[in-house]
């Protein structure tokens, strides 16, 4: 596929030129792909498949990791109102643990890509964020900083992030001594203080460097 995009530009303000390519080209479907949670301690990965609308405001939707909380709820809900066709696919620590955080990740990114098909039409086409392809049988694009150059990316790494913060949250509310709240899992100072105090809990991902020393 890369041969299809080959003479496209930089992406530049043109956080859309992708989607409209894959359109001329008969493509109709076409859903974007990322996920969140490789990097944390605890809590699950979390992955969003988003197809926007041709008619979208897409230049509001950049990487996630650039927005403020607010933002994000912002664009989430703007993505729920105009009634995008959104799916969620998130895999738990334990899994993560057996088959390895980049395998977990993908099977995050196909379980989003099923849910889409699931509850309202399946997607003919994935740009995905990253190097490596979600184990799904579709023509797909990888696109290593896929949030800067696609807006379908950027709105499913905002849904992502969205919704692994909300599942944060309510980890906090069972285990508030880590303070889940605030670090989202990741492995902060704090949070590592956390643990080497507290030990780990149940939703610790054991085989981490950080965690697996006070298992």
């Amino acid at each position: 596929m890369d041969e299809l995009f080959s003479h496209l530009p930089s992406a530049g303000n043109d956080n859309f030129q992708y989607e409209r390519l894959l359109t001329s080209r008969g493509f109709y479907s076409i859903a974007g792909v990322d996920e969140v949670g490789r990097g944390p301690l605890a809590g699950p990965v979390v992955a969003a498949c988003v197809i926007l609308p041709p008619d979208i405001s897409h230049s509001s939707f950049i990487d996630s990791k650039q927005l403020t909380p607010s933002k994000r709820l912002q664009l989430y809900s703007q993505l729920k109102d105009e009634n995008c066709a959104i799916g969620i696919g998130v895999v738990e620590e334990r899994v993560i643990e057996e088959i390895n955080i980049l395998q977990a990740s993908l099977l995050a990114m196909k379980k989003a890509v099923d849910d889409v098909a699931s509850k309202t039409r399946a997607c003919d086409f994935l740009l995905v964020d990253g190097k490596f392809e979600t184990p799904c049988p579709l023509p797909q694009q990888t696109l290593i900083k896929g949030e800067s150059k696609s807006a379908s990316i950027a709105a499913a790494s905002i849904v992502a992030k969205v919704a692994r913060d909300h599942m944060m949250l309510d980890f906090h509310e069972h285990y508030p001594q880590y303070n889940f709240a605030r670090n989202k899992g990741y492995p902060t100072k704090e949070h590592r203080l956390a643990i080497s105090r507290h030990g780990p809990c149940p939703i610790h991902r054991r085989t981490f460097k950080g965690v697996k020393e006070f298992v």
